[in-house]
């Protein structure tokens, strides 16, 4: 596969080129992009996938909930329609992305849509939500028709975007000057312990803008599971016949996780965003016990009668929180 991505040089300095005098032509204006008069936060990655987004999201809704009417805005990745939906947490992963559905059950006090068009979402969001006060946006970074008042960019300590290639050689997107547009940049998926120097060397090696903030983040695993009867402890899964099923873009934290905490497991993985087909539904019925990623509980959950099926949820962990949450309230205090 690194072989086949070596020959694809080539169309990768044509993905590059393009990319670029894309970025350059919203970067001088000359092609147009709007601006609103709400905050907008814009959650994204230079790569393809599996960065930490919707952890990301999840934390940015929780800081800013009890101060703002909170809204996102995603296109809803994966889902069978078309169009603008204002989601229900009645929903179906299918009708409006696996994602969304998980912010909409998780969040009662904030209102969650999806769009193709985030021109065309925001402009519907405010039209049936006018006190809506924040807006964040979702997978947001290469969609420039919008002009977010701040970007986020995420990056994984496995893969520093500094240390990638473009499509389809690597798996960026756009070219790493893409990431100068980011306010602040996230190193997610970092070690619990981190030290000083190699903060400080991957600061070198990302050659931030003077004006630019970089944090470090980690993923927490949650200590129950939990089902639609309920939770139990995970030490529980210890005494269960257990079948992992992923399908995200990077199961392999998850992996480490169960085997240092002694759970053994099988494990079936899928690619990111998986349809389950039902041959594959009818496989996993006869399967002792399923633990899953609560995105992947989203998809499944509305498919699969099950009685022993988990899911275990993720949050973020940051390094100098009360600067990141300062940081944010700062730039979101300037776009008032």
């Amino acid at each position: 596969m690194k072989l086949l991505r070596k020959l694809l040089f080539p169309f990768s300095g044509l993905y590059y080129i393009v990319t670029f005098l894309r970025n350059l032509g919203y970067d001088y204006k000359l092609i147009r992009a709007k601006s609103y008069p709400i905050p907008i936060l814009g959650v994204g990655n230079l790569s393809t996938g599996g960065t930490g987004k919707t952890p990301m999201v999840e934390y940015l809704i929780r800081h800013f909930q009890d101060t703002y009417q909170v809204a996102t805005l995603s296109r809803g990745y994966g889902r069978k329609s078309k169009g603008f939906i204002l989601l229900k947490p009645d929903m179906n992963a299918s009708e409006v992305g696996d994602e969304p559905l998980q912010f909409a059950k998780k969040f009662d006090n904030i209102e969650v849509a999806v769009s193709e068009s985030r021109q065309k979402g925001i402009a519907q969001l405010l039209q049936l939500k006018p006190d809506t006060s924040l807006i964040i946006m979702d997978d947001a970074y290469q969609h420039r028709k919008v002009t977010a008042g701040l970007y986020i960019v995420l990056t994984p300590y496995h893969k520093l975007y500094c240390d990638d290639w473009v499509l389809p050689v690597g798996d960026l997107r756009e070219p790493r000057l893409g990431a100068k547009r980011a306010a602040i940049v996230m190193v997610t998926k970092c070690p619990n312990v981190l030290s000083d120097t190699e903060r400080e060397a991957i600061k070198g090696k990302l050659k931030l803008l003077p004006s630019q903030q970089l944090f470090f983040s980690s993923i927490e695993y949650d200590e129950q599971v939990y089902s639609t009867s309920g939770s139990m402890s995970i030490d529980a899964l210890r005494n269960e016949v257990i079948t992992l099923v992923t399908g995200i873009a990077n199961p392999k934290p998850l992996v480490t996780f169960l085997n240092d905490q002694g759970i053994a497991f099988e494990h079936l993985k899928f690619k990111d965003h998986h349809n389950f087909a039902l041959s594959e539904i009818k496989n996993l019925q006869h399967k002792p016990c399923i633990l899953t990623t609560e995105k992947d509980y989203m998809r499944l959950n509305g498919v699969l009668d099950h009685n022993k099926m988990y899911y275990l949820p993720i949050s973020f962990s940051i390094q100098e929180e009360v600067r990141f949450k300062e940081t944010l309230d700062s730039h979101i205090a300037q776009l008032l």
